[in-house]
């Protein structure tokens, strides 16, 4: 449907977008007539728990939001915190001639136009707009050609929605009962969890080999010059014509693969050394080769994402939000496309600017064309691009910081992508001698000369490999012909050691998804978002590194659910939900087949069961039967030597021995343990700590075991609630759990001590106003607290003998404002590539931080002083930039004063909400949290 042309001329328009910074970019450039509004995202979704749901609906539709017995119907809900935002744009629509829906352009965006156009019911023309760019020319293009809502792609999302449901919530309970409680379970996030695993394993399993080789530096005799250098070194390639073993020749178990290759060892290999010092060397060959390189394709969602990881340090989410920035402030193309296309406009400005600042010599005669690689892209998208007919350079651009420096990056790309190939030639060269011993010795050495640059002149890619050799590096040789003659000016003989497979970085990870067709590239920053999240992997550096809990995840869902994450099936998935976006197939169907195992389906759906004989169930089957997991099996890995390392509610910990057994052993294992670094050495140090669970006694009182813990902060005693004690909900308990004194240790404390650090905070008295003074001991050491204010202790003594008085005293002086010093950085990471200024850690109230000065970043969990690299630093500046400022909220009316007298009872009830409020770690998560998790679509 267009505009009508009574409209045309006149009347109101209401133009519906999902992000308030687009609205106010496209609201200028349609001026009068047009009023702009933003949905802020999805205004409705599938219900977060039974209590959203409307109470027609029972059973099973309570709990999973879906109507899973009439066709899948979904039972959507508007978001609670977007009603006033759907009363406003009701409001608009009701003076309004016209609706066009203009979010974005993809399965997602078209969704949230449903969504709108089913929750707002327009009683006016309804267009859909639609635009990949946002530029005057472009958002008045959309608004004269606007089309309708495609159906089909409304199907595929809702589809993708309802199936990342079924599995959240079928399967993470499954999580919940077997590993622990708060975990999630998703189509794409479990696959991607498995991945890191799978690596771990392989680095667990990898054992070293030790080869030695020869390095051999060759005089010409002649006086050199850059364009001709007088030697050139080589490494040794054979022995008797004999290949000499290197890195690739041995397995992951330290084995030649094959007995073809000669493998030195260092006494042979000095030896050799030795024998060929008085050698008389020739050259036996000269290869040369033409090189080219043509330029790479211009950016797609993953491209840009590995792109910006190895160039700025930027994370996968830090990435995307920089660039919806840019999108949203019309300097980019939508940045959410696998698509390598560019429009004529797009290759008309780049070929322009290619002649402008680089020459006719660079350009090719004709234009390039970049067809799409990802199966089924959605080539309706252009590639990631400056925006506009003419690009603007960086520094016309006016932009600053992160997106300066992602946009000159996507400027660099596209301008590059339309440029010539470079050439050059490649050169091999083979040395050859005979040693004192009669060997023959051949040694090789490659060479590379560009002799025209081409599109290198704008733009060379990066590497995942930090040893990686870059495209436009050279590598100039000598010029030696066929029986020239050399001298050897030093040979060497060099060890090496195989390396384990590489962990996995955001880059890398993202790579390896996309190139076995795993989810979207829309996806991909919150895929890795939330395994982060989650604690089932944590970073050391940029390295990936799974938690000892992903593998008990991963262990179950192999073992019970091996087709939910094997990668193909995952990746059959994906096709099917394309089949759908394309009409070859229908949305229910495929439901029913792959969550009860019904009907005809081709595709993943026919394979969701377990594959095991000819009958093939469907997911609704496998959770039903959980009897045969055993928990204890599932959470349990040799370490070797009878130690066992074990994941139990509270982290993870190795054990040797029976429980209530003489000799039985057990101590907790540090959260930021890599496992690859749990080796049975490691284990037996940990087991001679005191670092385990001190049981210390019972409390008379409430019964239950008081034990001493060494915890992420610091040693600390807490109670073990009974299992029937409810963890979630309204009427959720939590245990106390104080931190040890500095004067206390895990091997000393005592019962009555615990006792008393548990019963923190202490009331000390009220004031004159009947405001409650409380002693409390917190991370940064005893204080008191009076409302709002807070005064620090001089010991920790005192948080038990000090008296209403003192507390009074305390209270009367002036509040001392600031530090008496500024505290040294307690590290020193190098210049931040983005701010140019010194980055260093530094020690704060919420613990360890990076800071450049402007901006500051707290640590991560994975992340430690002593382990973070200068690229991790900035990597978490970046993000936080990404970010913005913090948004400021509205101060609330002072409350007014109570009477101080409150029971008992009520104090432990508002400490536990307290405490409650402040909790962030996975076990404390709540069930609520958790389904919300699993409802997230992938």
């Amino acid at each position: 449907m267009s505009p009508t042309s009574e409209t045309a001329h006149g009347g109101r328009r209401l133009v519906i977008v999902e992000s308030p910074a687009k609205a106010k970019t496209i609201k200028g450039y349609l001026g009068p007539g047009y009023v702009v509004e933003a949905s802020v995202g999805h205004i409705r979704d599938l219900p977060s728990g039974a209590a959203e749901v409307p109470e027609k609906y029972t059973g099973e539709v309570r709990r999973l939001g879906v109507d899973v017995e009439h066709d899948f119907q979904p039972i959507y809900v508007v978001n609670a915190d977007k009603k006033a935002q759907v009363k406003k744009l009701k409001d608009l629509l009701a003076e309004s001639d016209e609706l066009f829906l203009a979010t974005d352009e993809d399965r997602e965006g078209e969704a949230i136009a449903w969504h709108l156009q089913e929750v707002l019911k327009p009683k006016v023309p309804v267009h859909r707009m639609v635009f990949h760019e946002i530029t005057k020319d472009a958002i008045q293009a959309a608004v004269a050609n606007p089309r309708e809502l495609n159906k089909r792609m409304v199907d595929a999302q809702e589809t993708r929605r309802i199936l990342d449901r079924l599995y959240g919530y079928e399967v993470s309970p499954v999580l919940w009962k077997k590993v622990m409680r708060g975990l999630s379970a998703g189509r794409v996030q479990s696959v991607a969890t498995r991945l890191v695993v799978e690596r771990e394993r392989e680095r667990i399993a990898f054992r070293s080999a030790e080869y030695w080789d020869l390095t051999g530096t060759f005089s010409t005799g002649r006086a050199g010059d850059p364009s001709d250098p007088s030697s050139l070194t080589a490494r040794l390639a054979a022995v008797d014509g004999k290949r000499v073993a290197q890195g690739r020749d041995f397995g992951a178990d330290g084995r030649l693969k094959s007995d073809s290759v000669l493998h030195l060892d260092e006494a042979n290999a000095r030896a050799l050394a030795a024998s060929l010092a008085d050698t008389r060397f020739t050259v036996r060959s000269v290869e040369s080769k033409p090189y080219r390189r043509s330029p790479y394709a211009p950016f797609r969602t993953t491209t840009l994402q590995q792109e910006a990881s190895r160039k700025l340090g930027f994370g996968a989410k830090a990435t995307m939000q920089v660039a919806q920035k840019l999108y949203e402030n019309g300097f980019i193309t939508y940045m959410r496309t696998d698509s390598t296309v560019l429009s004529d406009t797009a290759v008309a400005a780049a070929r322009a600017q290619v002649t402008q600042l680089y020459g006719a010599d660079y350009l090719p005669e004709k234009p390039r064309v970049y067809a799409g690689k990802v199966k089924n892209a959605q080539e309706a998208h252009e590639a990631i691009r400056p925006s506009g007919d003419r690009f603007r350079t960086p520094a016309e651009t006016g932009l600053t910081g992160d997106q300066f420096k992602l946009y000159e990056l996507i400027w660099k790309r596209t301008v590059a992508s339309q440029m010539k190939d470079a050439t050059g030639n490649s050169v091999t060269v083979k040395i050859g001698g005979t040693s004192a011993d009669g060997r023959d010795a051949e040694f090789s050495a490659s060479g590379k000369t560009i002799t025209f640059h081409g599109f290198m002149k704008a733009y060379v890619e990066g590497a995942d490999d930090p040893n990686a050799e870059l495209d436009d590096r050279e590598r100039r040789l000598p010029q030696v012909a066929e029986g020239d003659a050399l001298a050897a000016e030093e040979i060497t003989a060099d060890g090496h050691a195989t390396k384990p497979p590489a962990r996995y970085t955001e880059a890398t990870l993202v790579k390896e998804l996309e190139e076995r067709e795993i989810g979207r590239p829309s996806t991909y920053a919150s895929i890795i978002g939330t395994i982060l999240d989650r604690g089932y992997v944590f970073k050391k550096g940029t390295a990936l590194v799974p938690s000892f809990l992903s593998f008990a995840v991963v262990n179950l869902l192999e073992k019970h659910f091996g087709r939910l994450v094997d990668y193909d099936f995952t990746a059959r998935m994906e096709d099917d939900l394309d089949r759908i976006a394309r009409g070859e197939a229908q949305s229910v169907p495929w439901l029913k087949r792959f969550y009860f195992g019904e009907g005809e389906v081709s595709g993943a759906a026919a394979d969701a069961g377990n594959g095991d004989g000819d009958h093939l169930g469907g997911l609704k089957e496998l959770v039903t039967d959980l009897g045969a997991i055993d928990a204890r099996e599932i959470s349990s890995f040799p370490v070797g030597d009878g130690i066992v390392l074990r994941v139990g509610r509270y982290g993870a910990y190795v054990e040797r021995g029976e429980r209530e057994q003489e000799g039985y052993q057990k101590a907790d294992v540090p959260e930021d343990l890599a496992p690859d670094e749990l080796t049975v050495e490691y284990a037996e140090e940990l087991l001679a700590k005191p670092s385990g669970d001190f049981e210390l006694g019972t409390d008379p009182v409430s019964g239950h075991q008081i034990v001493a813990k060494a915890g992420r902060y610091g040693p600390y005693v807490t109670e073990i609630l009974p299992e029937d004690t409810p963890k979630t909900g309204k009427n959720a308990v939590k245990p106390r759990t104080a931190s040890l004194f500095k004067t206390m240790s895990l091997d000393t404390v005592t019962l009555e001590e615990a006792l008393q650090l548990m019963s923190l905070p202490r009331v000390v008295g009220t004031d004159a106003e009947g405001v409650e003074i409380t002693a409390q001991n917190g991370r940064y050491g005893p204080y008191l607290k009076k409302g709002t204010d807070s005064r620090s202790l001089t010991s920790e003594d005192q948080l038990f003998s000090i008296t209403l008085e003192e507390a009074l005293a305390i209270y009367a002086q002036p509040k001392q404002r600031g530090r008496a010093a500024a505290k040294p950085p307690l590290k020193e990471l190098g210049t931040d590539p983005v701010s140019e200024k010194p980055v260093v850690v530094k020690d704060g109230r919420f613990g360890p931080y990076v800071t450049d000065g402007e901006t500051n970043a707290t640590l991560r969990t994975g992340d430690s002083v002593e382990t973070i690299t200068p690229e991790r630093g900035y990597e978490l500046l970046a993000e936080k930039r990404a970010k913005g400022p913090a948004k400021k909220t509205a101060k609330k009316a002072p409350a007014k004063k109570t009477a101080a007298k409150k029971t008992a009872a009520k104090k432990t009830t508002a400490a536990k909400k307290t405490a409650a409020k402040k909790t962030t770690t996975a076990a404390k998560k709540t069930t609520a949290a958790a389904k919300k998790a699993a409802a997230k679509p992938e």
